[in-house]
């Protein structure tokens, strides 16, 4: 008996929500003589406690079990909605395939149609057709299908689209991703991000991790929809913006590396039975017994029940592991910080990833068991990462067998053994998950080694978040080491000592001694000013963009803000905030600086920084373009609104205003007079006001310059690029642009020279500010302030407080003389 005709396909339909959809799919049933006109409310019943979203924008509605005596025989009904309905979480269904099944009659039909959802294209062909036979034909349970054509590089042509070349210096791992993904589904439009011959879903974060995208790979951006060009332009933003995030981090592990290469081990043993080397993951030295950790491992049998209930069983297991997540990343926030918590919303946004569920459904309804279904997907998916030449990337491989490990163990009510100890221990493992790493003891583990992994993965940051020395990639033959061996791990060489004894432990307790003084001094004296030993006191501030940013910066020492980012308030959204949002966030900013110093820049959009709703032109270089203080000159709409309500905030606290990218003395002019009409118009304060140092012609001419403003701020990050012509987001040469560079430090001590004639203050904010060396330079021409990530804020204070002010103004000296930055890092 036939399951589908023509009768039961409604083309072209038009639904206002999927309630509507379901009905019109259950009407067809029932005119059909398929089902009792009950079950339609079993339909909308299941949907109400499952998501019935396959994928590829098809649905399959079907009733509850306990229905099934509503159901006169096994029919298919399908409604076709060309413009998609918004079925879960804003996800569009376009075909509603409506399934009245008394029994197993209908898995023929659901195998042909996940067969042909792994052809888009012919998912396309369905939606667009105006043959109803067509429909019937592919989806009836008869040899005959209809002609698709051949598969193409995308499933569709796109409405809009665009290249970039991808920047980042990890190339595209996963926190760059998840925040890809997030501004993706902000967007009914299908998105596609292409590299090469690949695509993936921009939506789904295991598939842009599949990607492999390393530094230099030129990406396409292509979507389909009634908001692909916003959806592109979003893209593009989120993209670019995180550029200086990825530059940001990367430069600082290079710094860290840098340093830990000159440096000398502070322990090495004279006597080891054996000496086994990896990678430094994370630094510090420690003494324990070896102890091997037993990943756990789940031996699954296929054993396949009911296709429904299978699927509700894993569907439910996703869900619940998410939420768990949900909670560890809360937990991690509170007790680790906001850098380590976004590992678990990554590993979170993993699992929402709707092609990881739909391939498993897949395998399911090829008549396979729910957990064997989800462990031969996330096999498949790891085995893909691993692949990858890049390391960063097949590192992910290890976030995602974890992620799917939990769905697993939840599944088949399995709970995660946690490992018993009772004396300092240096943990072996062939790799540790996140959620290994946190749930150990910490009262026993004393170092991690690992045998494979990198020092970029997720636990290697975890374990220099917690404090742990640890070492990666170190082989089979650290896992080959016996249990109980006495050993010394330094994270800081990358190397575990074996049978380690006598006067070598005696040395190697007392620099450990040694250490941990070090760091408790350290934090214990991040409040203490910035005083060189002569008496000499420089301003130690941070970098922020939020309160919460500020409020953390000042408990990591900060006395100020000398810098807040005021374009992270206009960064993905699509409209500008108006001047009372505004002034809520700057005043909740003066709330939590209670008097200290704060600097607020100016919306410093353009260069790295696009915003698609100001419809502001395409530039062939936008780093030379309209940016900073020449946009909003030009957008006083931008000005006035920004100006009014900082003025506003500025009757709750002190807050000195500051204007990016200023290169002539009549733009600052012209700024002050807009600045005197913004206060009047508010009743505001005087408030002093400053200007970026980052143009090269701004420091050649800081003589001029500084008469006209109160303060200097120093952009070293723009400075160097603009100074060395090179544009340090790119691929090959941005490990050039050296703010240590002798051509930087000479135009810096000019400005300072400049700013000190005139009596106008002069700080810091740039990457520069955060380098103890960079420091020690800085302080040693003259500077009155410097601003940097609130982590550098405590290592920072100590290298000032360790020297004295003429030592340093001898280094600067030395400095500007020398030749090239490699001579400077020398001194």
């Amino acid at each position: 008996m036939e399951t589908i005709t023509s009768k039961c396909v409604l083309l072209n339909a038009q639904a206002t929500d999927k309630t509507a959809a379901i009905r019109l799919a259950g009407q067809l049933l029932v005119e059909a003589g398929y089902i009792e006109p009950g079950y339609v409310d079993s339909l909308l019943k299941r949907e109400e406690v499952a998501n019935t979203l396959l994928g590829a924008t098809v649905a399959i509605p079907h009733g509850m079990v306990d229905d099934r005596h509503l159901i006169r025989r096994t029919g298919v009904a399908v409604v076709q909605i060309r413009n998609g309905v918004s079925w879960k979480d804003g996800e569009p269904a376009r075909l509603i395939v409506a399934i009245a099944a008394q029994s197993d009659e209908h898995i023929a039909l659901l195998r042909r149609l996940t067969r042909l959802m792994q052809r888009p294209e012919s998912i396309e062909m369905l939606v667009e057709t105006d043959d109803p036979e067509l429909i019937v034909s592919a989806l009836a349970d008869v040899p005959a299908a209809p002609p698709f054509p051949a598969p193409v590089a995308l499933p569709w042509p796109a409405d809009a689209e665009a290249s970039w070349a991808l920047d980042y210096p990890n190339g595209l791992h996963a926190r760059p991703a998840t925040r890809w993904t997030e501004v993706a589904k902000r967007f009914s439009s299908e998105i596609r991000i292409v590299k090469g011959l690949e695509f993936a879903d921009a939506k789904a974060l295991t598939g842009l991790l599949s990607l492999g995208a390393t530094r230099g790979d030129t990406l396409n951006v292509a979507a389909r929809g009634n908001d692909a060009r916003r959806a592109v332009d979003a893209m593009l933003e989120v993209m670019r913006t995180l550029s200086s995030e990825e530059q940001a981090d990367a430069e600082r592990a290079r710094r860290n590396a840098m340093a830990a290469r000159r440096q000398a081990p502070d322990w090495l043993p004279e006597h080891a039975s054996q000496t086994l080397y990896g990678l430094g993951a994370s630094p510090g030295l420690a003494i324990g017994q070896l102890v091997h950790h037993a990943a756990q491992r789940f031996d699954i049998q296929d054993t396949p029940g009911d296709v429904i209930a299978d699927g509700e069983a894993l569907e439910a297991a996703v869900l619940k592991v998410r939420d768990a997540l949900s909670v560890l990343e809360a937990e991690t926030r509170s007790r680790l910080g906001a850098n380590e918590a976004a590992i678990f919303s990554a590993h979170r946004e993993l699992l929402s990833d709707a092609e990881l569920l739909r391939d498993a459904m897949v395998q399911i309804l090829h008549g396979h068991g729910p957990a064997w279904s989800w462990q031969h997907v996330i096999k498949a998916r790891v085995e893909k990462l691993q692949s990858l030449a890049d390391p960063l990337l097949a590192a992910r491989a290890t976030d995602l067998r974890d992620v799917g490990e939990r769905v697993l163990g939840t599944l088949l009510g399995v709970t995660r053994q946690r490992m018993v100890l009772n004396a300092p221990s240096i943990l072996v493992a062939e790799d540790l998950t996140p959620s290994d790493t946190l749930q150990l003891d910490m009262r026993f583990i004393v170092g991690l080694a690992i045998s494979g992994g990198g020092p970029t993965s997720h636990t290697a940051i975890l374990a220099r978040t917690l404090g742990l020395p640890a070492i990666v990639a170190a082989g089979s033959a650290l896992l080959a080491a016996p249990e109980g061996s006495k050993a010394v791990i330094d994270g800081s060489v990358g190397a575990v000592y074996l049978d380690v004894a006598g006067a070598d432990l005696d040395r190697a307790e007392a620099v450990i001694a040694a250490q941990a003084a070090a760091r408790a001094a350290l934090r214990e004296s991040r409040h203490q000013p910035a005083e060189t030993t002569d008496g000499h006191r420089v301003e130690i501030a941070a970098n922020v963009a939020n309160a919460k940013q500020a409020a953390a910066a000042i408990e990591a020492g900060a006395e100020g803000v000398g810098l807040m980012r005021t374009e992270f308030l206009f960064l993905e959204r699509d409209t500008a905030p108006d001047e009372d949002e505004q002034y809520r966030i700057y005043r909740e900013m003066t709330e939590v600086m209670a008097g200290r110093p704060l600097i607020i820049r100016t919306l410093d959009i353009g260069g790295d920084k696009q915003v698609p709703y100001l419809n502001l032109p395409a530039e062939e270089n936008p780093f030379l373009g309209v940016r900073g203080a020449r946009l909003l000159l030009t957008r006083q709409d931008l000005l006035y609104t920004q100006l009014r309500a900082l003025y506003r905030a500025a009757k709750h606290g002190p807050i000195k205003i500051m204007f990016p990218m200023v290169t002539h003395t009549v733009e600052i002019e012209a700024l002050r007079t807009h600045c005197a009409r913004a206060r009047a118009q508010v009743d505001g304060p005087v408030v002093p006001i400053g200007i970026m140092v980052e143009v090269p012609a701004v420091a050649v001419m800081a003589d001029r310059f500084a008469p006209l403003v109160d303060f200097f701020s120093i952009g070293t990050n723009d400075l160097t690029q603009y100074t060395l012509a090179i544009d340090r987001q790119h691929p090959d040469l941005a490990a050039q642009a050296d703010s240590l560079h002798p051509a930087v430090l000479t135009l810096i001590a000019s400005t300072v020279r400049a700013a000190k004639a005139s009596g106008t203050w002069v700080g810091v904010c740039g990457g520069l500010a955060g380098d103890p060396l960079g420091a020690r330079i800085l302080t040693g021409l003259g500077v009155d302030e410097l601003s940097m990530s609130a982590q550098d804020v405590a290592s920072v204070k100590a290298a000032l407080r360790s020297e004295s002010l003429a030592a340093m103004q001898t280094l600067a000296e030395r400095a500007v003389a020398a030749s090239t930055p490699e001579a400077v890092r020398a001194l």
